[in-house]
Parts: structure tokens; C-alpha cells; sequence
């Protein structure tokens, strides 16, 4: 999956940028407070993106 889709997905389940550091970036959802840590690499494994969207609460992509 692109990271860029991913992100995506994040800011539409109410996330946000926290801190970008050169190889990851950390995300908070501001509904619960959960953070989670997003790699900057152009493509992400699925069972990353869902294991990012499970740390977060959010519903995994489809």
C-alpha cells in the first residue's frame, strides 16, 4: 500500500502529525489520544498499515 493512501486514511479518522523524523513519524488521533508510529518509506506492508490503524482505533483500510 502507498504511504500517501495511508495517511490519508489517518486524517480523515481525526489524526495528526505529532513529530516527523527522518525515517518515521509519529501520529496521534485526537479522539482517544492513541499514538502509533508511521515509517516514511513509499510503500508500507498491509499488515503494517493495519497494525498502524489498530494502535490508533481506527478502521482498518479496506
Amino acid at each position: 500500500m502507498k504511504r500517501r493512501q495511508l495517511v490519508m486514511h489517518l486524517k480523515a479518522h481525526n489524526c495528526i502529525l505529532l513529530q516527523r523524523g527522518a525515517k518515521h513519524e509519529k501520529v496521534q488521533n485526537r479522539t482517544n489520544g492513541s499514538v502509533s508510529v508511521v515509517p516514511r518509506h513509499t510503500e508500507i506492508a498491509d499488515l503494517t498499515a493495519r497494525l498502524i490503524c489498530k494502535q490508533l482505533d481506527v478502521p482498518p483500510l479496506s
